[in-house]
């Protein structure tokens, strides 16, 4: 049997992404097979794997099925999953990674069903190959993932490793970043493809404004890596992956058609950002300067511009909050004419305190807060 002739992949996301990573895989030429609220189902062979892992902005993890079974306690999972041949997919010298999530009164925790799964891969390897893997929770070599539902198990191999959103730029994150495949749904969500200039006051640590120069240069943000839980599994092959990233890399853009602006008051957030811009190799493209968000350069035209203020958590600092988001709303009306505004935010009472009324309202999950993508038609 050739564990690697399945012809479907399934895609996670973070929740309220999911339109957004569908329309990515659509402009791919990927067939939805299903989706749920975290993600979809796609008809794609393993490798394939390859380059959605090189190539999606959306999503999290690229797993590849490995086996569904129906399983009513431990020794049977420990038995379902001895029960395939591991000694063709992962080698003993490699570190392996097991995550599960557990819907099931079956086990008490996610803790036990990892260490069957783990314990039942181990075994395995011991009785065919006469070594074991070494084993903890780092997802930086092989990772099994395993879903268990009511009475029903699927498991899966993470081709991804870590998650995607970890692009590996990030070397000098400020307060409360964004997720980078957040900030590139919340892009998307916008309608940013690059052809309009994007303006990001209160910029923090930069994400929003790199992911939109890497939308905007066509540039695969898996470049930027150079580990993938592809690259810990037997039948990787390094010289197709090289193939295809001097592909991928040979499709970008040269330049940005329009520009990028992101400012921040404090100096120390923007020079992380530059630091992370230089490390995802866009410093240069992007205009970054030291400013209260009021007196944010704004180009000529249409545009996009898009803030993700605080949200407060205690009353103090949400009164303080409500004169910030006030303010938001005077900039938007005084010196905004003509541009599309957003404010992405966690707080629906801050929200009202903008004042402008709102063409559309689009739910994401930031950090378990359910948030809004609020859109505002600034009209001359």
């Amino acid at each position: 049997m050739n564990i690697f002739s399945n012809t479907s992949l399934t895609v996670s996301c973070g929740p309220g992404s999911v339109p957004y990573l569908r329309e990515e895989l659509r402009k791919m030429g990927y067939t939805i097979l299903s989706e749920h609220d975290r993600g979809v189902e796609i008809e794609a062979s393993w490798e394939d794997a390859l380059r959605l892992n090189l190539c999606l902005r959306t999503a999290l993890h690229v797993m590849y099925p490995l086996k569904k079974f129906p399983c009513r306690g431990p020794d049977e999972l420990y038995r379902e999953v001895a029960a395939l041949a591991w000694e063709e997919i992962i080698d003993p010298s490699e570190y392996l990674s097991v995550v599960s999530v557990i819907e099931t009164g079956r086990v008490k925790n996610s803790m036990f069903a990892n260490q069957k799964v783990k314990d039942a891969i181990v075994d395995r390897l011991v009785k065919k190959c006469g070594k074991r893997p070494s084993s903890g929770p780092n997802r930086d070599n092989a990772v099994v993932d395993l879903f268990w539902n009511r009475d029903d198990c699927w498991l899966y191999l993470d081709t991804s490793g870590n998650k995607l959103s970890d692009r590996g730029y990030r070397t000098m994150p400020h307060a409360a970043p964004l997720r980078e495949t957040l900030a590139a749904a919340l892009l998307f969500a916008a309608g940013y493809d690059g052809s309009v200039p994007l303006v990001n006051p209160m910029c923090g640590s930069g994400t929003l404004a790199i992911e939109a120069a890497l939308i905007a240069l066509n540039r695969a943000p898996g470049l930027l890596r150079d580990n993938f839980g592809f690259m810990h599994v037997k039948n990787f092959d390094g010289k197709k992956w090289r193939a295809l990233r001097e592909e991928m890399n040979g499709r970008g853009r040269g330049g940005l058609p329009a520009r990028i602006i992101a400012t921040d008051i404090d100096r120390r957030a923007i020079d992380a950002a530059k630091i992370n811009a230089r490390a995802a190799g866009v410093e240069t493209l992007i205009e970054f300067s030291v400013c209260d968000f009021a007196e944010t350069p704004l180009p000529t035209g249409k545009g996009i511009i898009m803030l993700n203020p605080e949200y407060g958590v205690r009353l103090g600092e949400e009164a303080e909050l409500g004169r910030q988001y006030r303010s938001i709303g005077n900039f938007f009306k005084q010196k905004c004419a003509g541009h599309t505004g957003y404010i992405f935010t966690g707080n629906p009472r801050l929200a009202k305190q903008v004042g402008l009324r709102t063409s559309r309202k689009m739910i994401f999950f930031n950090a378990g807060i359910e948030c809004r993508l609020l859109e505002y038609h600034l009209y001359d």
